[in-house]
C-alpha cells in the first residue's frame, strides 16, 4: 500500500478533533493506515503543550508535535520539549498599550512558557466553557509575571476578525496577530507562525515542504497551507483558510481527516 506524500500535519480543534475533543475511530484507522504506508503524523496546533498533552497521549502519540501557534516542538514519547520561542513580555505590552489607545480597554489572558505553564485568565477575559484548565485573577500585573509564548486579547465590541485586523494595522511591527477559533484572537512573537514550528519539526523527521499534506480551518492555518504541498480545509472552516486551501473535506464532526485519507490510500 502506498501513499503520495511522507507528512500528514494536522490541527486539532475543528480539525482532528470533534467538538467532545474526541478523535473518531475512522479518523484514528486512517491516520494509521497512512503511517503504516510510511507516513508521519504530526500535530500542529495553537494550543501549548499543557493543554495537548492529554489528547496526545490518549491517542497513543510518540512523535513529535507543534504546539502554541509554532512556538514550541513537543516530542510526546518522551514529554520533553525540544524548542521553545517566548514573547518578549515589554515588546507585548507596548503592542497592547498602543492597541488599546485606539480600540479602549482589552481583557488579556496569558498563555506561559514551559511543559506545565498555565494558562491565566486577566479581568473579564471569557473562555468557553470546556475542560482545559485556566487560572483566574483580578490581578493585570499577574499577566506578566513569567515568560509567556503568547497572549489571548478580547474586546467587548469588535469581532474576531474586525479585532485582529485592526490589531495588525496599529501593531502588526510589533508583534504578530492571529485568529485562531472562536473568540479566540492572540498576540505573537514577530514572525512566528504554525509553519515555523512544522518547519523546524519536519527537518527533525527529515522531510521536506513538498511531501507534506496538510489539514486546518482556522486563519492561523494559513502559512501551514502556505508551506505544505497540499492544503486541505474542512467543511465549516473560515472563509479565508479556504480561499487558499487546495481542496474542502468534511467537517471535523463527519470525519473530513479520514475521507481524504482513505482516498489517498485508494479505499
Amino acid at each position: 500500500m502506498s501513499f503520495p506524500y511522507r507528512l500528514i500535519a494536522t490541527d486539532l480543534d475543528g480539525t482532528l478533533l470533534r467538538s467532545d475533543e474526541s478523535v473518531s475511530q475512522r479518523t484514528r484507522h486512517a491516520l494509521a493506515a497512512a503511517t503504516a504506508a510510511g507516513a508521519a503524523h504530526i500535530v500542529v496546533t495553537g494550543r501549548g503543550v499543557p493543554w495537548t498533552r492529554h489528547i496526545l497521549d490518549d491517542l497513543g502519540y510518540h512523535g513529535l508535535a507543534v504546539c502554541g501557534q509554532g512556538a514550541q516542538v513537543y516530542h510526546a514519547g518522551e514529554h520533553r520539549l525540544l524548542t521553545s520561542v517566548t514573547l518578549d513580555r515589554r515588546l507585548a505590552a507596548l503592542a497592547v498599550s498602543e492597541l488599546e489607545a485606539e480600540t479602549g480597554p482589552l481583557a488579556l489572558a496569558a498563555s506561559r512558557d514551559g511543559l506545565d505553564g498555565e494558562v491565566v485568565a486577566g479581568p473579564g477575559y471569557r473562555f468557553q466553557d470546556g475542560p482545559l484548565p485556566v487560572v483566574v485573577t483580578d490581578d493585570p500585573a499577574e499577566l506578566w509575571a513569567a515568560p509567556l509564548t503568547k497572549l489571548y486579547v478580547q474586546h467587548p465590541d469588535l469581532g474576531d476578525d474586525e479585532l485582529t485586523r485592526l490589531a495588525r494595522s496599529v501593531v502588526g511591527g510589533l508583534v504578530d496577530v492571529v485568529t485562531a477559533g472562536e473568540g479566540i484572537v492572540e498576540i505573537l512573537p514577530l514572525g512566528l507562525s504554525k509553519a515555523t514550528g512544522l518547519s523546524l519539526a519536519a527537518r527533525r523527521l527529515g522531510v521536506r515542504a513538498t511531501q507534506t499534506i496538510a489539514f486546518g480551518d482556522m486563519p492561523n492555518d494559513i502559512p501551514v497551507f502556505g508551506w505544505a504541498a497540499h492544503g486541505v480545509a474542512m467543511a465549516d472552516a473560515h472563509e479565508e483558510l479556504k480561499a487558499v486551501a487546495h481542496r474542502v473535506t468534511a467537517s471535523n464532526e463527519q470525519d473530513g481527516i479520514a475521507l481524504v485519507l482513505e482516498e489517498l490510500l485508494g479505499r
